[in-house]
């Protein structure tokens, strides 16, 4: 069956993609329920950063500022709290949050330790820089710690590649890719060791819309590996939230 475009009339008009993306990762996680070792379980995980916030001031006490508090030392003499000097840099901004759509895989054997990850990407991971580097720099992490990762990016309306921009963190390009990159793709990644060799691996697939997706390497460990069949979790969500 064919990628449908999830963001754009008329599909948008009947269905939200918040709602795609949240099913997504659970199907996946019941698909991958039937393939994993004995030992091995996966979850999903969803966070919207866009619709989640927290009102810090119901945390807050109703004390006096800090400049005003008094301190006693040990011989009862008040002392006023040391204040740091002016700050070099004070801008009025918000600590970047992030949609986070994806699937953890984790060997339950060694104390749950995460062996690897499916990220789906939102507009919300793509639409500005430093949404694009907090996803990139998630990704390097896990890879750093030895995690397998796998990027699924079926946003069409916007133009960015974040496989690409992971490699270019690291130093390297995919020559199998166009110029410019495909903004639909799926990759998974992992850094393995061969001998004294460090070797970065990768398998990268351009996806169109109108066509079917790939079936990508879910790598478990060094030499354990899982077919990760996109296509089948792909229609089986949109089957379950009646898309056309």
């Amino acid at each position: 069956m064919p990628l449908r475009d999830h963001f754009r009339p008329p599909l948008d008009l009947i269905t939200s993609w918040e709602g795609f993306h949240g099913q997504w990762p659970a199907v996946i996680v019941q698909q991958l329920r039937k393939q994993l070792p004995t030992g091995y379980v996966a979850e999903p995980r969803v966070h919207s950063g866009s619709q989640v916030e927290i009102d810090i001031a119901a945390f807050e006490r109703d004390e006096a500022s800090p400049s005003s508090r008094m301190t006693e030392g040990h011989g009862g003499v008040a002392t006023a709290v040391w204040a740091p000097a002016e700050p070099s840099v004070a801008v009025e901004t918000t600590l970047p949050d992030y949609d986070e759509y994806e699937v953890r895989i984790f060997d339950a054997r060694r104390g749950r330790r995460l062996v690897a990850a499916i990220e789906i990407v939102s507009p919300a991971n793509k639409d500005r820089p430093e949404h694009r580097n907090v996803f990139v720099a998630k990704c390097v992490a896990l890879l750093q710690k030895g995690v397998a990762v796998s990027i699924v990016d079926l946003v069409t309306v916007k133009h960015f590649n974040l496989y690409v921009e992971l490699l270019a963190v690291i130093g390297h390009a995919d020559p199998s890719l166009s110029d410019p990159p495909p903004h639909l793709y799926a990759a998974s990644c992992r850094w393995t060791r061969r001998g004294k060799r460090t070797l970065l691996e990768a398998w990268s697939h351009t996806l169109a819309l109108e066509k079917p997706l790939p079936t990508l390497p879910l790598w478990l460990g060094a030499d354990l590996v899982i077919p990760l069949n996109l296509e089948q979790s792909y229609e089986q969500a949109c089957g379950d939230l009646s898309i056309a």
